[in-house]
């Protein structure tokens, strides 16, 4: 997971349409974004892969969005599975699918070499996905280390996800979608540069894939159109790999699919038939030879790594015959290659690699950005030999990287200067984006600099520069929050008194400062509101709501309880029929409570108020009531000194022998209750209230009082009591 950034499409705490809650960033992409996420109502982590703004209108990508949810036809856990497309109040589209969590092999990749147990453990994993999806006429055509992911970071629950290549139709990316061609270079079958595609294409990647990690480096296909051709014309160099994985890529990776394993069942037949007879105590494990094949014979030396065989030799001949016609098929497939590279280069197939051809390219894309804590980077085209070097060397002043190719299409004169330009004027934000489709352009940057921004905003007040048409959206991220800011939101949503903000300074909270809130609400969803509405002023801070959650009647009667000190006066519970203490003060269904009163040795005068504000929205009065109407501390005392404890609330047996309060839990209403002692200098009320009354009415009584005899209260002290099903 990376870090959120301002100019990210959603931010952790965002809810989508009432269900799904932003956790974090997954990944970022040209055209999308991924987030893990959790549904509000089942608690399951999800992953939304989300279209950008500028594309979630595009029928071309919605396409492509939608042909990936279809795979959510396919049952197997080597698969990602999908569930559906959904769209937002906004107008933004995004598609939910598992969580999976670990490392994909591309992160391996950059690691270093994988041992060929565990890359044998991957591909049997993955053929076993890429055979459920084949079944379903379903091809991947995008297969890579990028996109398998190692659950847990286990290679036996490695996953197959990302079957859309939705992402990859941005400039400058290594995958190209279309009619034509899909896949990455240095993974995908020769057959797919000249737009043939079948099963036997994600077999092929799957090899080059097991290869590249067993390597520990991506494979080299070259630096132009021809080099590409040759090099998926040879069979990969798997010299030094120890069997059976050598033999294992070596027949899915083979140049003509047609001698390519045919079928995912055919690679797990492999694998099958080759653990079976392999020697377990072995440092490396041969294949079976086969009397037909002599080729299949294994290396008498496979502790010592063979030669690399030079790219333009072939591979070693089984016989004469077929010597001759695996020259002739070899010919036969090389021209094709050209021929369908050469298609590619005037089609525009191989603009990434091209120099001063200047291929047309509609779109005319651009996009530059510069992301919080990154590098900047540029990718798409550029018109002319000058631009290219006034953005590289532009680029390199900002220890930025650049994927730019020379184009021609559908712009101004003026564009490459309008775009300098205006690239001069973004440079001290303090991240900024800048996408081009031919002359239109949108922008969008933040900074903490109130003068920067306000300069900006003349900048484009009145448009873009020169020939550019769009809009610029640049956020002015104060350096401070204010602690009014804050306050005003807790004073707009608090419903159980007021909320407290530790941590908060007289000039507010700084860009790094987390913001923390305490205090007591009356529901869930007040929590949930607060936070919301925190984290949408909060910027980069973290947002922590550290409130307890009551109920109606508990915040009814808090916010109506006289301010007075705590007392010390304790309140202890005890488990009815078992005499067991309850610290917890967590009670069940069928269970009796029993209440004492704990009173300090210095509590010796006065008088004592106990009442249960339940959980239904009734008051219960404990002390005094109709039944036990003395409550003064010298009576509850009786001659005792030190400290003693009274009971209020007594066992079920007591109650019924002594006419004493005694209750058991039933499952009407369950939650929190609330015992309240108040130690007054006074009767806290003319007369007695009755047993039990409305929480209104206590409140109200508590507020008469209050208003006349505030000064008469000596103590408050509480304690929650919870009432639960087993």
């Amino acid at each position: 997971m990376i870090d959120s950034r301002p100019m990210d499409t959603f931010k952790p705490g965002d809810v989508l349409n009432n269900t799904y809650r932003i956790e974090a960033v997954l990944g970022r992409g040209g055209t999308s974004e991924v987030y893990k996420a959790r549904s509000e109502i089942s608690g399951r982590l999800a992953a939304l892969k989300v279209l950008k703004a500028e594309f979630s209108a595009n029928d071309d990508y919605l396409v492509l969005l939608t042909r990936e949810e279809e795979i959510r036809e396919i049952r197997h856990d080597a698969v990602v599975r999908y569930s559906e497309n959904h769209r937002t109040q906004d107008g933004l589209v995004y598609l939910v699918m598992d969580y999976v969590d670990g490392p994909g092999l591309d992160r391996k990749l950059r690691e270093g070499p994988m041992s060929a147990e565990d890359l044998l453990t991957v591909c049997r994993r993955v053929a076993e996905g890429l055979e459920a999806a084949h079944k379903r006429n379903i091809v991947h055509r995008d297969l890579s280390p990028d996109n398998i992911i190692l659950r847990n970071g286990n290679p036996a629950e490695a996953v197959i996800i990302d079957f859309g290549i939705a992402k990859d139709t941005n400039p400058g990316a290594e995958t190209i979608v279309g009619n034509e061609f899909a896949g990455k270079y240095a993974y995908a079958a020769p057959e797919q540069l000249s737009g043939q595609t079948d099963a036997r294409s994600d077999i092929y990647s799957l090899g080059a894939m097991l290869l590249a990690n067993f390597r520990g480096t991506s494979p080299d296909v070259g630096k132009n159109p021809m080099e590409v051709v040759r090099k998926k014309s040879e069979p990969l160099d798997t010299s030094g790999v120890p069997e059976p994985l050598r033999t294992l890529i070596d027949r899915m990776a083979a140049p003509d699919p047609d001698a390519r394993f045919q079928t995912a069942a055919e690679v797990l037949a492999y694998l099958r038939d080759n653990q079976a007879d392999a020697d377990p105590d072995a440092t490396v494990i041969f294949p079976p030879p086969r009397a037909d094949d002599p080729a299949s014979e294994p290396d008498p030396s496979p502790a010592t790594p063979s030669p690399s065989r030079p790219a333009s030799e072939p591979p070693p001949a089984r016989n004469e015959t077929r010597k001759s016609r695996g020259g002739l098929v070899g010919l036969v497939v090389v021209a094709a290659l050209l021929v369908g590279g050469i298609g590619g280069y005037f089609g525009g197939l191989f603009d990434g690699f091209l120099g001063p051809q200047y291929p047309v390219a509609d779109p005319y894309e651009l996009i530059v950005d510069h992301p919080a804590d990154e590098r900047p980077r540029a990718t798409g085209n550029v018109p002319s030999e000058q631009m290219l070097a006034a953005l590289n060397e532009w680029m390199a002043g900002l220890s930025g990287t650049t994927d730019l190719r020379l184009a021609t299409g559908n712009i101004a004169d003026s564009w490459g200067n309008d775009v300098m330009t205006t690239l001069s004027d973004l440079r001290d934000l303090d991240d900024w984006r800048l996408v081009l489709d031919g002359n239109n352009a949108q922008i969008s940057g933040s900074t903490t600099d109130t003068a920067l921004h306000a300069r900006l905003s003349r900048t484009f007040a009145d448009g873009l520069p020169g020939a550019l048409t769009g809009s610029a959206d640049i956020e002015l991220i104060p350096l401070f929050l204010p602690t009014g800011e804050v306050t005003a939101v807790l004073e707009r949503l608090a419903d159980c008194g007021p909320i407290a903000t530790p941590g908060a300074t007289p000039v507010g909270y700084g860009p790094q400062s987390p913001i923390t809130v305490t205090g007591k609400v009356a529901e869930t969803a007040t929590r949930i509101g607060l936070f919301d509405a925190l984290s949408a002023i909060a910027g980069e801070r973290n947002v922590a709501v550290d409130v307890d959650v009551l109920n109606p009647t508990l915040c009814l009667i808090e916010s109506n309880l006289p301010k007075a000190p705590e007392g010390g006066i304790g309140i202890d519970f005890i488990v009815g029929g078992r005499n067991e203490p309850n610290p917890s003060g967590r009670f069940f269904v069928g269970e009796n409570p029993i209440i004492d009163i704990a009173l300090p040795a210095d509590v010796t005068d006065g008088y004592l108020t106990v009442s249960i504000l339940d959980v239904s929205g009734n008051v219960y009065h404990l002390l005094p009531n109709l039944n036990r109407q003395e409550n003064a501390v010298t009576a509850l005392r009786d001659g005792q000194t030190g400290p003693i404890k009274v009971r209020v609330a007594y066992s079920v047996e007591e109650a019924a022998r002594e006419n004493r309060i005694g209750f058991t839990v039933d499952d009407s209403s369950l939650g929190k209750s609330k015992v309240i002692v108040l130690h007054s200098s006074e009767p806290l009320f003319d007369g007695l209230r009755p047993t039990s009354e409305s929480a209104s009415g206590y409140a109200a009584a508590l507020r008469d009082h209050v208003e006349t005899n505030q000064a008469s209260i000596l103590s408050l002290d509480s304690r929650i009591l919870t009432t639960a099903t087993p």
